[in-house]
């Protein structure tokens, strides 16, 4: 993916998904406040609940936590 030829605004759904994919619990806050600059929590909330990223369940809790919603999970535990 050329990612010079990425839009902030058509591309929502590939770059926020992404800016979370590496995140950890020691670096969300950082990786999360960048992203809040550019969008809002709504749309950070709607692309991560709908991606087909391998975001973890442990980055899903902590939005939840932040933007005080019901918690969501990408991954069924067994």
């Amino acid at each position: 993916m050329d990612y010079s030829k990425l839009s902030f605004e058509k591309d929502k759904d590939i770059i926020i998904p992404r800016a979370l994919y590496a995140t950890t619990a020691a670096t969300f806050l950082q990786d999360i406040e960048k992203l809040e600059t550019l969008y809002k929590k709504a749309d950070i909330e709607k692309y991560l609940k709908n991606t087909k990223e391998l975001i973890s369940n442990e980055v899903c809790a902590l939005v939840a936590q932040r933007y005080n919603i019901p918690a969501f999970a990408r991954f069924k535990q067994l």
